[in-house]
This record gives structure tokens, sequence and C-alpha cells, in this order.
């Protein structure tokens, strides 16, 4: 028996990846995740899609009710109906909210306390006008 053998060379790509905040460091193969985007997603963006969702988790009975989502998420029910009136604004308005541009420095041109009475006026069309006012404003941008 050859005690002495060729060193062994092995060729790919690989990147060393955390499972989580903290965690180790795991040898992974292929090349490393492309960096994300940077910026961050808009707070009305955010709240919009946690309206959408909370609405799902609602309509498949998977929670009872608002105040069962306030107790799960260690929030008031007042914050929860605060979030779920977001749902009130036009389909194409809650589009446009989602899909606001990321917020690379400083604070969001667009906030929930602009939003809110535009999803308190009940009728679309009137709805949209408010929002083409708000985005005519030079201090608020939404796209």
């Amino acid at each position: 028996m050859n005690t002495h053998s060729a060193p062994l060379a092995v060729a790919g790509t690989v990147h060393f990846g955390r499972a989580g905040r903290g965690a180790r460091k795991v040898l992974r193969l292929g090349p490393a995740p492309a960096e994300p985007a940077p910026g961050r997603v808009p707070r009305v963006a955010r709240l919009t899609a946690l309206a959408i969702r909370f609405d799902r988790l609602l309509q498949d009975g998977t929670v009872a009710d608002q105040a069962a989502l306030a107790r799960l998420g260690h929030v008031t029910r007042a914050r929860v109906s605060q979030i779920m009136s977001l749902l009130h604004l036009a389909p194409d308005l809650q589009e446009a909210v989602l899909f606001l541009p990321k917020v690379e420095t400083g604070r969001a041109p667009l906030l929930l306390r602009d939003l809110l009475p535009i999803a308190a006026t009940p009728e679309w069309r009137t709805q949209r006008a408010l929002w083409r006012k708000l985005a005519a404003r030079p201090d608020r941008t939404p796209k």
C-alpha cells in the first residue's frame, strides 16, 4: 500500500453563507447570491403588504378577528385597524404604494398619515384625485 499519494485538487465555486444573523458560517456550493439593491422599502409599502397578508389570514380563517391579530402582533387593535384601512385604497393606488421606489437616505417621501385620509374616502375616483394632488406636492413624490 502506498502511503504517499498525489495531492487532490478540487475545482469549483463556493461561498460562505450564514443561515441567519449571528449564525455559523456555512460553506455552500456555487457563487454567492447577488447583493440586494441599495435602499429600503418604504414603510407604507410594507404596511400595505402587511394589510393584504392580514386580510388573507382573516379570510382563510387562520385568525379569528382583528383583535386576535393585535394580540399576535403585540400591538393595539387600533393599530391593526389603521393598517387594515389601507385595504380601502383603490386597487391601482395599492399597487402604486406597493411599488414605490426604495428610499436611499433619510425619510420616506410618503407617510402613512398621508395615505389614511385618502383611504378614508369611499369613492375611488376621489381617492385618485387626492393621490394626484399628493403627488404634485414638492415635499411628497409618490410615482
